[in-house]
C-alpha cells in the first residue's frame, strides 16, 4: 500500500489551482488549434444526419445555439 503524505488545506488548494490552470490552458490550446477547422468539423459532425435526410431537404437552424440541441 502506498504511503500518502498528509497535506494541509492550503496544500490541497495549491494543487487544485494548479490542476485548474493546466485544464484551462489545455482547453484554450485545443480551442485555438481547432478554431481554423470549425467549418470542416461541423460538416464532419453533421454528415450522418444529412445522410438520412429526405432528398432535397436541408437542416435549418434559426439561431446559432440551436444546432447543439440536435445532439
Amino acid at each position: 500500500m502506498e504511503n500518502f503524505e498528509q497535506q494541509g488545506l492550503s496544500g490541497h488548494l495549491r494543487d487544485l489551482r494548479r490542476c485548474l490552470i493546466i485544464s484551462l490552458v489545455a482547453v484554450g490550446v485545443g480551442f485555438a488549434l481547432s478554431y481554423p477547422f470549425a467549418e470542416e468539423l461541423g460538416v464532419w459532425f453533421f454528415k450522418p444526419l444529412v445522410a438520412v435526410l429526405p432528398e432535397g431537404s436541408s437542416l435549418i437552424f434559426i439561431s446559432y445555439q440551436e444546432a447543439f440541441f440536435f445532439i
